[in-house]
Formats: C-alpha cells, structure tokens, sequence
C-alpha cells in the first residue's frame, strides 16, 4: 500500500492545526490605512559635507526615530526602503501638519552667535547670515559654533514655584559642552539688552528660539556643565515643540518628505467591514457554486476553501506581513482563485469517468492530469505577484504579498487537503456503489450540449481578430480622445477626501474650492463625501479648502489625505510601465519555455489586448488610474494567463496524441473540452468580484470593476484571440507536433519475484 496518501493527511491536519493556533494567539498588523495615522516617506540628499548613501540614511533614520517618540507615538514603524528612502509610519496621529513639521525638518541643527540686528543695507560677510529671528526681526548671524552632534536631550518642563512657566533643559554631550560655554561666554561679553548677547538656534534655515545669556553668567565663562535652562513664556505646546525639535538634533544629511498620506480611522473601519462582508458573502455564494455543480466533491472543497482561507490568514500574520486595503483585496479575490485547481481536476476526473474508469482511478488520474495546468497557472500568478512586490511601492506591495500567500495556499489547499478529502470519501462504501453522489460521474450539461453541437469555432477566426481589432482600436482613441486620468501618486500633487455632516453637490463643493483659491483643483463628490486632488500645496492652503468646505458643508472630517512629490510620481508612473512590460515579457519567456514560442506570442498579443481594453474603458470612464489600477491590471494579466495556460496545456496535449489531425480542428477540440472549466472557474471570480464592487467603496470598486472588465475579457481572448494566433503563427512555424505523453509500462511479475 502506497504511503503518499498518509503522508498527504498528515500534512494537511499539522498544517491546518498550525494555522489555527496562530490565528488564534496572534493578531494581524494592519496597514495605517486600515487603522488610520500618517505615513510619511523621506527622501535623504546629497549635503556639501556628506553623501546620502545607506549609512547616512541608517543614521538618519534613527534621528527620525526619537523625533516621532517626542510626538508620543512609541514604536513608531520606520523602515529604509531601497538606499536613500526612509517610510515613517504614525499610527493615530490625524494632524499631518504637525507630524510633517516635526519629522521633515531637513537641515542641520546649528548653534550661532548673534552679530547684530540687519538693516536693509546689511551685507552677510565670510561664514555669516542674515536671517529672521523667532519674531520675524532679521539678524546677522556668525558661523556655527555647534551641532545637533552635541546635543543628548532636550526636555520640556515647568516650576511651580516660579509660577508655573514652562521652559525647556537643554542636555549636551561632552564635545558639545565647551562649545556651548565658549559660545555663551563670548555673548555675555555684551550688555544686557544687545543683540549680541543673544545665542540663535537654527533649524532648516528658520531660527527656532535666539535665547539672550542670562545678566549672572559672567564674560569670557559661559554656562559650562552639562545642562542649560531655556526660559521664555512659552505656552505648553511651545515648549514641548521646541524641545522635541532640539532633542531630535542633527541630520546627518538633508531629507525631503516625497509622499505622506493620511487616512482617519473611521475610513479603515469602513473599509475592513466591507471587504469583511465581500469576502463572507464571495466565500458562501463561491461554496453553494461548487457544491450544487460539483455536489459531494464541492462540498469537499468547500471544506478545502475554508482551509485555505484559514492558512492564508495564519500565513501573513505568521511573516508579519502589513494588511493593506488592496491586500484585504487581493486576500477576497484570491478566494476566487482558489476555486480554480478544484475546477480543473473536477472536470479532468469527469472526462476520466466518462471515458471508462472507476471511480478511484478517476479521482486519481483527474488531479495527476490536472497538476501540468494548475502547476503552470499558478506560476504564472506568483510571476505577477513578484513584479507588484519588486517595482511597486506602498499598499500595492501589500497587494502583491497578499497574492503571492493565497496562491501558494491554494495550490496547497487544492493538491492536498482537497486530495485527501476527496480519496476519504470515494473509498466510502455508500459512495462508491453511488458515484453520482460525488458529482464526478456525469461530465455535466455544458459539456454534453457541446458535444452534441460540436460547434466548429475556428472556422471564423478572421472575425474574431477584426472585432478585437476594433475594440483596441476604441481603447486606443478613448486614451488619445480623454487621456488617462493619472492618480495624484503618478502624477504628484495632493489629494484630500472630506466626509461632511451636509451633503454637497460636485458642482456646489467644486465652486467652494475655487473660491478658496483653487480653481484648477479637481473637485469630486459622492455619497462618501468630497475629495480634492491639487498641485502640491502645503497646510495652510489645505486649511482654507477645509474652511471653505464647512462654510455648505457642516461639520468636515478629514478621511484621507495624501501629498506625492513630483519626482516620486514620475518614478512610480515610469514603475508602473516597466512592471506592464516586464510582466508581458515574463509571460511571453515562461509561456515559449514551458509550450512553444508560437503559443506564447500567441498569449501575450492577445494579453496586450486585454490590457488595453482595460485602459481603454477606464479613460473613457473617466476613472483614476492608481496604484490600485496597477494592481488589478498584473492581476488580470495573470488571470488571464491563467486561463491561456489551461487552454494551450489541453491543445499540446490533445495534439500529441492526435499529430495527424489539422491544427485547426485540434484547438476547436481543446477549446470546447476546456470551456466548462472556463464557466465554473470565471463564476466563482464574478461572484467575489460582485461583492468587492458593490461593498468595497471608491477605491475597491474601480478595483472590482477592472477585474470584472478583465475577466470577462481576457476569458474570451483566450478561445477567439489567443487560440486563432496560434493558428496563424503555427501555419508559418516549422517545428513538428508534440510527442505523445509517456506512460510507464507495468511489468508483470512472474511468480513472488523472489531470488536467491
């Protein structure tokens, strides 16, 4: 008796128990635009004494950490993404004016003393500056005596005993001390009331505090020690400002803030309970499919589905992988997915069981038959997963994770736990004298009224390839005619989306933003609010948008609010083309690989036109392409391989065994026995597809609707695109026909086989 059906129940029952221990005793760490905060990503520069290379980003980052801890946001996330980006992550903190205040200071901090006040005539001489003072009085300023390098701490505080005035305590290092009693003992060399008396602190070119040295300390001694009092009547929140920027002392290099994005909590709330419900109502409608299709062997791999969603789920909590709203996306479709492999050995047993063998046999032939087209469509997916993780950035890389998790599930969930399921229950007595219970002994009524038909669906390939033609043709003049409407990550800029207590009409919220002073803004409104989508404009602009809105609109929140730098957008739209290009590419060299290069340029020319008819819509639509867009565009280009794949590995295997036949009719063949895969699996996606665009709000509708577009798409081109080029190229190819797949002779065994 072989051992591998054993092997394959124990794995599935220590995975499965495994999974189930760790979603219970871990928690999922989610992504701040499901848990709302600010996200900030810093860019490092080249300064004229360091270069920004990874160790001076490593310091920098670790500057930035005690910077976020004087916000009072205890281990904050920060990450060094590639050499020069620094990704700040602030759960909670909803004021991104203040964050970005406190983060993004760029410059060194510096200590000079102070010349003199500067008139208008007053000229900066070698090392000197002319720069306004906290009240906006300018100063002639000398070179700096000290750095942020010399600073340990700075603490804000109060003495009740002198009435309660804040101040903040200055706390140095050794190599700062003398500097800073040289300093302040040069300054009280002056009398009380000169300028000169007085020590400028500088941050990013803007004097935070130019404190005067107090009447006691005496000429040319300075404050030495380790710590100093900076007094003034400061309010609470100036001091811990004031001391919060001090303590995060010197950059070792400039940055500069190139994206930074907020979302409100009640978005991420929002956004979970639908994509919660998408996948609750996607996982039942998918189930009650494959079981009224399938009946006891759908209900297996319903059993199987819920598996797979319980290991997905312990799988990306286990790495500590971030959960996105375009991962929660990508965790709800492939549910969908996962349905495939099911579907494919299903219907390759059917035909095993019409074709002559039992029950068993047919069981095991279907899913060893099966593994060529699942082991190929799955690759193909993961190909895709990998380039959203490797050239995008952000949620869409949680996006991509999400993926690359579930389809290894899948495969897992489909291969084995289903395997095991389903060897249980043919070896049943009850159901092995009832094979109809399985849902195996009848190749269903798709297949039977094809067969019966047999409609010739080659004979008009020419048709086909003009009304595809035609319809790129369309996509093409919607990109010429509307133009893509770039998201603000592709294009820079900010945008903004408001929730009001008083509804407000687009017409009526676009007049309020261009009365505030913004009339190129793109001003969007909807049941969910208003959005906004500007140039790069910084808070106080921000304000006066929000002040207009609450003028009509009642009481404004803020939901999401998202600032990308120019040079970040064209590096992320020039991502987005590379990652478009370098999946067709992938898919051409695994599909030429794997089939034959006729099949795969076959494949990627009908993958360009999927491509573009979802482009093409979009702008005629006149919807936003995203980050989330790319998303949805590599997950229909791997879909759709996906289905390509099913059909070519049918095609190449009919046709090693029929290499006398004319190609034409092969395909026709192939094409007709593939078709009730198509159908089962293409539903099982609709329905979750269904859910997402109907629950998920703005930004997992397009989403859905893209998918949807693609789907249905890419599934036609496989049969009435892909199928006729391969035709056509192969009518010009030189190469012959497949072999026929080998089988293993069994050799009779004379007697026990037993020698001496």
């Amino acid at each position: 008796m072989s051992r591998a059906p054993v092997v394959r129940a124990v794995t599935a029952l220590a995975v499965i128990a495994i999974s189930l221990l760790i979603a219970l005793t871990m928690t999922p760490r989610l992504g701040l635009d499901l848990r709302g905060g600010t996200q900030i990503v810093l860019e490092t520069k080249d300064s004229p004494t360091a270069k920004a290379d990874a160790e001076a980003t490593d310091r920098t980052l670790e500057v930035l950490r005690r910077r976020a801890d004087a916000l009072g946001v205890a281990d904050a996330p920060l990450a060094r993404s590639g050499e020069r980006r620094i990704i700040v992550e602030l759960p909670g903190v909803q004021d991104p004016a203040r964050a970005a205040e406190v983060i993004g200071k760029t410059a060194q901090l510096t200590f000079h003393p102070v010349e003199g006040l500067a008139g208008e005539g007053t000229k900066a001489g070698d090392g000197q500056r002319v720069i306004p003072d906290e009240d906006g009085a300018k100063l002639l300023i000398g070179p700096a005596r000290l750095t942020g390098d010399g600073v340990s701490g700075a603490e804000a505080g109060t003495d009740p005993q002198r009435g309660g005035g804040w101040f903040v305590t200055l706390d140095l290092r050794d190599k700062g001390r003398e500097a800073w009693a040289k300093l302040t003992g040069e300054a009280a060399c002056n009398p009380a009331g000169d300028p000169r008396r007085r020590v400028a602190i500088v941050l990013d070119g803007k004097v935070l505090i130019s404190p005067q040295v107090n009447e006691g300390v005496a000429c040319g001694v300075g404050l030495p020690g380790s710590s100093t009092q900076i007094t003034g009547s400061f309010t609470v929140e100036e001091a811990q400002n004031l001391a919060a920027l001090i303590k995060g002392g010197s950059l070792p290099v400039p940055v500069e803030i190139v994206e930074q994005r907020t979302v409100g909590p009640t978005l991420g709330a929002t956004a979970i309970t639908a994509s919660a419900q998408a996948a609750v109502i996607g996982v039942v409608l998918t189930a009650l499919f494959i079981v009224i299709t399938y009946r006891l062997a759908g209900m297996l791999a319903a059993v199987a589905l819920l598996c797979y969603a319980l290991i997905s789920y312990a799988a990306l909590v286990a790495l500590g992988a971030t959960l996105t709203l375009p991962g929660l996306a990508g965790f709800v479709l492939a549910i969908g997915m996962a349905v495939d492999a099911n579907v494919l050995v299903f219907e390759r047993a059917r035909e095993e069981y019409a074709a002559g063998a039992r029950l068993r046999p047919a069981l095991e032939k279907g899913f060893r038959n099966a593994w060529s087209a699942v082991a190929d469509s799955n690759i193909t997916t993961l190909l895709a997963a990998g380039l959203l993780f490797f050239l995008s950035s952000g949620p869409v890389r949680g996006f991509g994770v999400t993926l690359a998790i579930g389809v290894v599930a899948s495969l897992f969930t489909a291969m084995v736990v289903t395997r095991v399921l389903a060897q249980w229950a043919v070896n049943l007595p009850p159901v092995a004298r009832r094979p109809r219970l399985t849902g195996l002994s009848d190749i269903g009524r798709v297949r039977r009224w094809l067969t019966a038909r047999g409609p010739r669906l080659m004979r008009r390939r020419v048709p086909y390839l003009v009304v595809t033609g035609a319809l790129v043709a369309a996509a093409v003049a919607g990109v010429a005619v509307r133009g893509v409407e770039f998201g603000v990550e592709f294009t820079g800029g900010r945008l903004m989306e408001y929730s009001t207590s008083v509804p407000l009409t687009a017409d009526a919220a676009r007049e309020l933003v261009s009365d505030a002073g913004f009339p190129n803004a793109v001003v969007q409104s909807s049941d969910a609010g208003v959005s906004v989508r500007a140039g790069r404009i910084g808070a106080a602009e921000e304000a006066r948008i929000e002040a207009a809105l609450e003028s009509k609109g009642g009481q404004v929140a803020k939901e999401r609010d998202e600032l990308v730098g120019p040079s970040l957008g064209d590096e992320l739209r020039r991502n987005a083309l590379i990652a478009l290009g370098v999946a067709l590419a992938a898919q051409l060299a695994y599909l030429a690989f794997r089939f034959r290069w006729t099949f795969g340029l076959a494949a990627v020319l009908a993958l360009v036109a999927d491509a573009a008819i979802v482009v093409g819509t979009f702008a005629w639509l006149g919807k936003t392409v995203d980050g989330v867009f790319l998303a949805s565009m590599l997950t229909v280009i791997g879909y759709s391989v996906n289905d390509k794949v099913v059909v070519f590995d049918r095609i190449r295997e009919l046709w090693g065994t029929r290499r006398k036949a004319p190609f034409a009719e092969v395909v026709n063949t192939a094409i007709l026995q593939t078709v009730p895969r198509t159908v089962n699996t293409g539903l099982g996606a609709l329905f979750i597809l269904g859910a997402l665009a109907v629950l998920g709000g703005d930004s997992l509708t397009d989403f859905a609707i893209a998918l949807l577009i693609g789907i249905v798409v890419g599934t036609l081109s496989s049969a009435l695109v892909a199928a006729p080029l391969a035709i056509e190229f192969e009518r010009r190819g030189t190469a012959p026909p497949p072999r026929p797949p080998h089988t293993r002779a069994h050799r009779t065994r004379d007697g026990s086989g037993a020698v001496v």
